[in-house]
């Protein structure tokens, strides 16, 4: 005997909504304070100068500027090396 109708509701077909992660402002482009630069799970990019880290790890401005992105030879506390991105804002003076 069957478990289910024959026509009953099928378990396959389920699917997540997309996240829209990734880089949202490029180098070189304007922001706006609380504007979000670039939305990622984990720490892909490092937030530098006038650059905050949410919650969720998005990255975000600080201060109104332009959206500069360079690379930097970063330590671990065990003593290996690693190449990573650091995003900053460079306000005009």
């Amino acid at each position: 005997m069957a478990k289910t109708k024959s026509k009953g509701k099928t378990k396959l077909g389920r699917d997540s909504l997309p996240k829209y992660l990734g880089v949202k402002l490029f180098s070189g482009q304007p922001v706006r304070p609380g504007q979000i630069i670039i939305r990622q799970r984990g720490t892909k990019f490092l937030p530098g100068k006038n650059v905050k880290r949410g919650r969720d790890d998005t990255l975000y401005a600080l201060k109104e500027g332009l959206v500069h992105f360079r690379t930097k030879r970063k330590r671990c506390f065990d003593g290996s090396q690693r190449i990573v991105k650091i995003v900053e804002v460079e306000t005009s003076k």
